[in-house]
C-alpha cells in the first residue's frame, strides 16, 4: 500500500514509518523539519519504498499530489510541545487548523481514509478521572495561550467529524504522553527527555510546581500499535480513541525513577511554572485516560511498563545526548 505520513520525521511519525516500511508498504513522508529531524528517518533514505519530501502541509498543490498518489493518510504534522505553543501561539493555531483543513479537503476529494493525530490536551483541565472520549472539555480563558493548542486540535477533530458526516472514513487518536527513543528534549514529551539529560549530566532535575501533578506515560511501541490498529479496524471509523496507558505517575515519582535508573547524583529542584512558561500558565493536575473504547473496538492493549520503557529510552539517550 502507498501511504502518506505527514509529520513523518517527527518523534512519533518516524517510528510509525519504521513499522510501515517493515511490513512492506511504500511510504511518503511530508515534513518541513520544524520539529521533526532528518536523522529520525535518514536510515530509510536509500530504501526505494521510502520517499521524503521536505515541505509543509500548507503547500496545497503538493498535498493534493501526495494524497492522490496514496491510499491511506496518517496526519501527524502539527505544531507540538506546550512551550512552543505558548511562545508562538499564532503559528501553532494556523499550522494545526489550516494544515489539517487542507489535508482533510484533499482526503475527501480523492476519498482516502485518514487517521488524525490529536492529543490528551483536548480534555484541558477537566477533573473527572479517567478521561473518556465523550467527556466534556474544560478550558481556561482565551487570554491564556496555554489553551490555544487544545482549542486548535479540537477544531481539527470537529473538521474530521464534519467530513465523516459526509461519509469520509476518519479515525481520531488522542495520544497520552508518549515517550521513547528519538525524544527531543526541547519538544514533544520533553519532561522525560529533559529529566534523563539532567540526570545523566548530574544537573538538578527540574520539577515544575510541587511535582504532584500526574501523567500516564506511554511507550512509543504502544503508541504506534494503537495508531496502526486505528487504520486497520474498520469498526473504528468515525470515532475518537484515547491511546495511552492507565498507569498514573506523578512528575516527582518520575524524576525519582529516572534518577535511580541512572544512579545519578542529581538533586531534584522545584521550579515555578512561571520561570519556564511565563506568567499565567495553568497546568492539569491529573491526566488519566480511559482506554476501554480502544480495547473493545480496536483491540488495543499497552504492553510496556514505565520502568522497562524508561530503560530502553535511557539506552538510546546515552548514545545521542
Amino acid at each position: 500500500m502507498k501511504i502518506l505520513v505527514t509529520g513523518g520525521a517527527g518523534y512519533i511519525g518516524s517510528h510509525l514509518v519504521d513499522r510501515l516500511l517493515e511490513r512492506g508498504d511504500e511510504v511518503y513522508v511530508l515534513d518541513n523539519l520544524s520539529t521533526g529531524k532528518i536523522v529520525n528517518v535518514e536510515h530509510h533514505l536509500d530504501n526505494p519504498r521510502f520517499h521524503f519530501i521536505n515541505d509543509t502541509v500548507l503547500n496545497e498543490p503538493l498535498v493534493e499530489d501526495l494524497v492522490k498518489e496514496c491510499a491511506l493518510i496518517y496526519h501527524l504534522a502539527a505544531a507540538v510541545g506546550v512551550k512552543f505553543v505558548v511562545e508562538d501561539p499564532l503559528r501553532a493555531v494556523l499550522t494545526n487548523v489550516k494544515g489539517t483543513e487542507i489535508v482533510l479537503h484533499y482526503a475527501y476529494k480523492y476519498w482516502r481514509k485518514i487517521v488524525l493525530a490529536s492529543t490528551s490536551e483536548i480534555y484541558g483541565k477537566a477533573t473527572k478521572i479517567p478521561f473518556e472520549e465523550e467527556d466534556d472539555r474544560v478550558l481556561g480563558t482565551t487570554e491564556v495561550h496555554r489553551w490555544s493548542y487544545s482549542t486548535s486540535k479540537a477544531i481539527d477533530e470537529h473538521l474530521a467529524f464534519a467530513y465523516h458526516d459526509k461519509g469520509l472514513p476518519i479515525v481520531i487518536l488522542r495520544y497520552f504522553n508518549s515517550y521513547g527513543p528519538r525524544l527531543d528534549e526541547k519538544g514533544y514529551g520533553s519532561v522525560i527527555a529533559n529529566f534523563i539529560r539532567q540526570a545523566m549530566r548530574g544537573e538538578p532535575i527540574t520539577v515544575h510546581g510541587d511535582g504532584r501533578q500526574t501523567r500516564c506515560f506511554t511507550y512509543i511501541d504502544d503508541t504506534v500499535q494503537g495508531t496502526l490498529l486505528a487504520a486497520e479496524v474498520k469498526a473504528g471509523e468515525g470515532m475518537v480513541f484515547n491511546i495511552g496507558t492507565t498507569m498514573e505517575t506523578s512528575i516527582l515519582e518520575l524524576a525519582g525513577t529516572i534518577k535511580a535508573l541512572l544512579a545519578s547524583p542529581s538533586n531534584v529542584a522545584f521550579v515555578p511554572y512561571e520561570a519556564y512558561y511565563g506568567r499565567g500558565f495553568e497546568d492539569t493536575r491529573r491526566r488519566v485516560p480511559s482506554i476501554e473504547r480502544a480495547r473493545k473496538i480496536l483491540g488495543y492493549e499497552p504492553k510496556v511498563g514505565l520502568e522497562e520503557g524508561l530503560k530502553k529510552t535511557i539506552e538510546w539517550c546515552r548514545e545521542h545526548y
